[in-house]
């Protein structure tokens, strides 16, 4: 029921909302489906698709089969009428994606550039972004902004790297990289942006646990369908979890830390291989490869097992290494969390990410998407 207190113009815009939301969920609709399904009047219908068309918000992109009569037309979103791009910076390269409406990616592409934390580094980085918005044609004016997710804890309030001992980014600030990237900026940390992807695509999903297998290991933690902070934003960094106070020297200064085990860096030292030679020469039944990885997963068991204790939810194993992962390797590790667990997982209950190396780049680019549909939806 509208409020009687409610000017005209709110009202013509929460029906406005109303048909972009309905058209938005349906995917493909039409007209008179719209009528049908919001209980809205036809003119009223008629006015508010006119008034989104207009604004560039929808298209008509053919008609409805005939059942007799005038053919209706086909109703969509114009999935680049707003767009982000996603930002990934690491030790050794940049990712860069562009995202649309219903956050698909529209490309992507990697820069070789070690990072530095000098002004020349950050500048280089803005002219990549750059050439890489020239190079796909985007149109700036529906470009939401740049979305920016780097190894790094980032302060409260968004603008600075709290703690970064990866890439001795302490402190690093927001506007700094805004300086060389003409469209808004924002800053987030590559675990919990990597979260949010897997949200995005889990509609379902409400409580879980994510392992961001990269280079270097990273965690977070959702519930409630959100990705928790903690007090100090520090909340979900497992890859700091000690399974070995004996173990090898982990970056933090702490021995037998996950990070030295489980994260992409460690089996590159142990194999002494780029992965995707150690993979293939994995998936043909080479015995050193075969050991290693079988200790690689028994440590992630252990991981999961320590985590799961804690928190009740599901496991997403994501990132760079998740591609590789097939269907034998999770019945590795249920197996041996039903040896060392005591409430042991279901194969439903590990889900496997399918981004990728682009996982937290896109991520952080759903951030702007999200807040686009926040104030168009309702």
């Amino acid at each position: 029921m509208v409020n009687k207190g409610m000017t005209t113009m709110a009202i013509k815009q929460i029906n406005l909302k109303k048909v972009y939301t309905a058209i938005y969920h349906e995917k493909e609709t039409s007209k008179l489906q719209l009528v049908q399904s919001l209980q809205m009047g036809l003119s009223t219908v008629s006015q508010n698709l006119k008034e989104l068309e207009e604004q560039g918000l929808i298209l008509k992109t053919g008609y409805l089969e005939s059942t007799g009569g005038r053919r209706a037309h086909l109703i969509t979103i114009n999935k680049q009428a707003k767009t982000s791009v996603g930002l990934g910076i690491l030790k050794d390269c940049i990712h860069l994606v562009h995202v649309n409406l219903y956050g698909e990616v529209i490309h992507r592409q990697t820069f070789l550039i070690p990072y530095k934390d000098e002004k020349s580094y950050y500048q280089a980085v803005g002219e990549l972004t750059q050439q890489f918005i020239e190079k796909h044609q985007m149109n700036k004016e529906n470009l939401l902004g740049v979305s920016i997710a780097i190894q790094g804890i980032i302060s409260s309030d968004g603008e600075s790297v709290s703690y970064g001992p990866i890439l001795h980014n302490d402190q690093m600030k927001r506007s700094t990289l805004a300086n060389f990237i003409p469209y808004p900026c924002r800053l987030a940390h590559d675990s919990k942006a990597a979260a949010y992807l897997e949200l995005w695509h889990h509609q379902t999903l409400d409580s879980a646990i994510l392992l961001l297998l990269n280079e270097n290991l990273g965690g977070a933690i959702m519930t409630n369908r959100h990705v928790h902070n903690g007090l100090q934003m520090r909340s979900g960094i497992i890859e700091h979890l000690s399974l070995d106070k004996n173990g090898p020297l982990c970056y933090c200064g702490s021995r037998g830390c996950l990070e030295t085990y489980c994260s992409m860096h460690a089996l590159i030292e142990q194999t002494q291989m780029e992965i995707p030679y150690f993979f293939e020469k994995l998936r043909q039944n080479d015995p050193t490869c075969q050991s290693i990885w079988k200790n690689y997963l028994t440590h992630l068991a252990e991981a999961i097992r320590n985590i799961t204790v804690v928190i009740d939810g599901v496991i997403i194993i994501s990132g760079h290494l998740a591609p590789y992962f097939t269907q034998e390797d999770i019945t590795f590790i249920l197996n041996q969390l039903s040896q060392i667990a005591p409430f042991p997982l279901t194969h439903e209950q590990i889900i496997l990410g399918i981004e990728g190396e682009y996982t937290s780049a896109i991520g952080a680019a759903l951030y702007n998407i999200t807040d686009f549909l926040n104030t168009t939806m309702i």
